[in-house]
């Protein structure tokens, strides 16, 4: 019987990786995304169940749930958004550090579900980019993983080094705070 070695061999690569920078810091990034819960309504139980030891969110390095926005990449709005809501759910999110990212949880979340009402807002993507949508009435935790599985997936294929400001510097090209390079138009993000 013959085995076949997968993946990394130490005793045949020795104690040193090869790879490049933007690989290696997209891969840090895609498996430590730290959630900012926004737990609102009935999506929120789903939302705690995918940390429980059956689901075990922790899998996928999104095992902090951080209730500080300062501490956090991602937020998870789980449920119904009101309007009354709304501004603390953007100053929640202008307050959190970029690079963010935003997961509409639930039918409430991204759409506004079944209240057609004058105090429920009809879709979180109204006030902030939403970057995955979940569906269901409420989602299982099942459906949670899959979308953070998706999230992880573009989270890996933006570009970390280039959008960085000292590799700006280095070229000589000046930059803003804000990232956009002086002299270009600021490129649109979200339709």
């Amino acid at each position: 019987m013959t085995t076949t070695e997968f993946g990394y061999n130490s005793k045949i690569e020795g104690d040193v990786v090869f790879t490049q920078l933007d690989a290696a810091l997209a891969w840090f990034r895609e498996n430590s995304l730290w959630p900012m819960p926004m737990g609102l309504a009935c999506c929120a139980i789903e939302l705690m169940a995918s940390g429980a030891s059956r689901f075990d969110i922790a899998r996928f390095g999104s095992e902090v749930m951080r209730f500080s926005p300062r501490q956090s990449d991602v937020m998870i709005v789980a449920g119904t958004v009101t309007y009354k809501m709304a501004g603390a759910l953007k100053r929640i999110y202008d307050q959190m550090a970029e690079p963010k990212w935003v997961i509409a949880m639930g039918a409430c979340a991204s759409t506004g579900g079944m209240y057609r009402s004058y105090a429920v807002l009809q879709g979180v993507d109204s006030i902030v980019p939403v970057d995955v949508y979940i569906a269901g009435c409420p989602p299982r935790p099942e459906a949670l993983l899959d979308g953070l599985m998706k999230l992880q997936k573009k989270v890996s294929r933006q570009p970390v080094v280039k959008d960085l400001m000292i590799t700006s510097a280095l070229r000589g090209a000046p930059k803003t705070p804000t990232g956009v390079v002086v002299g270009q138009a600021p490129a649109v993000t979200h339709a």
